[in-house]
This record gives structure tokens, sequence and C-alpha cells, in this order.
């Protein structure tokens, strides 16, 4: 495999990680901030850690915020990881309401506290299919894989079809993978996800996701 991903760095992503993982894929890991770099994009990946209203300012302060919508309604595919998919959302609830990217409808709100479980949600989680896997990231995974996940908050798209997985947590579920046309995201990292996880990257360098349409 042959490929270049870009992949934006706006000072809040775990760059070194993503970029060792589409490397052991056999890709060339671009990591920019760059507009122009940004713009001629083919692939991309949004990564991210940290606070909600952090990563929004840390693409304002770098003018990201245009050239990601753009990029996003040219088409071309976009995988957004932990909070690079929180950003994609409308808004979130994070000490505060913020705004987000507004790429895919909904918002970004906290994990419930319920006896038992704790919040932050950390350690391997199943996912369990919520519209079809056939063509997207997580086509050929098999039955219920388990992710990395490290998070307090998650993403609730507005549209039942974006949600592509949901994760048992608590006395209820959330959203952990949705896919929006050409934009996807993933709560967990599946660059610490041993093979499921590198088996996501690599369906979407191969950009498994176009070829259900």
């Amino acid at each position: 495999m042959s490929q270049i991903v870009t992949v934006v760095d706006y000072g809040r992503g775990n760059l070194y990680s993503i970029s060792q993982a589409l490397r052991h894929l056999g890709c060339e890991a671009r990591i920019t901030s760059d507009l122009a770099a940004i713009e001629a994009a083919e692939r991309m990946i949004l990564p991210g850690v940290g606070a909600f209203a952090d990563g929004m300012e840390g693409l304002r302060a770098r003018k990201l915020v245009g050239p990601l919508k753009a990029y996003c309604a040219s088409g071309r595919p976009l995988l957004g990881i932990c909070l690079g998919m929180q950003l994609l959302m409308d808004e979130s609830e994070e000490f505060g309401t913020h705004p987000g990217l507004g790429i895919v409808p909904g918002r970004v709100t906290r994990l419930p506290q319920v006896a038992g479980y704790k919040v932050p949600h950390v350690g391997w989680s199943p996912l369990v299919p919520a519209s079809p896997w056939k063509g997207t990231a997580l086509a050929d995974l098999g039955e219920k894989p388990f992710m990395y996940f490290v998070h307090s908050y998650a993403v609730a798209p507005s549209r039942p079809a974006d949600r592509l997985a949901m994760t048992p947590y608590a006395e209820g579920e959330f959203c952990s993978v949705l896919k929006s046309a050409n934009v996807s995201g993933c709560q967990f990292h599946p660059e610490k996800s041993a093979a499921p996880g590198l088996k996501i990257l690599a369906n979407f360098v191969r950009n498994l996701q176009e070829s259900a349409r």
C-alpha cells in the first residue's frame, strides 16, 4: 500500500502513534497545519486528545476551520479520531457549551454517572453494528471487535443513519463510530487497538467507505 495520508496538526493530536501506525501499513503520514497541504490532501485524519474547547481554539488559531469544512464538502475522505471525531459535531457540552465544526449534525455529551462505572471510560470495549459495515472503515472486522477507549464524552449524532457502531456502557450505549457520506469518526484510538484498529486504518486508507456507493 503506497498512500499519502494527511494528518492535521493543530496542537492537540496523538501524532506520533498515528504516524507510526500508518507507516506500519506502508503509508506516508504527512503531518501538517499548512493550509495549502490540507487543501491538496487526498485523504485526511483529524486526530485529537484533550478538551473540546482547546481543540477548537487550536483549529481557529491555525485558521483551519474553513479549510477543513471545504475539504469535507469536496467529498474526499476524512477520519476523525477521539477528540477529532467530537470536533466534527455542531457543539459540545464539555465545560460549558462550545460550537464545533458543524460537519456532522449532533452534540457531544458527557457519559452518564452510574454506580459501578467510572468516568472517564478507559479500556477495551466492543463495537456493535448500528448500520451495515460493508464498504466502510469497519469492513471485515468480525463480530463485536474490541477497541481501546479513553474518554469522558461521546458524540450523539442527530441522524440515526450517521451511527455506524455503538458501544455498551453503564445502562445504555454510546455512538463509538459514525459515518456521514465521506466523513467517518471513531471515539476509540485505532492506532492503540492492536490488529483490529490497524484494520480500520487500512480500510480507511483504501477508501473502502466509497466502494459501497
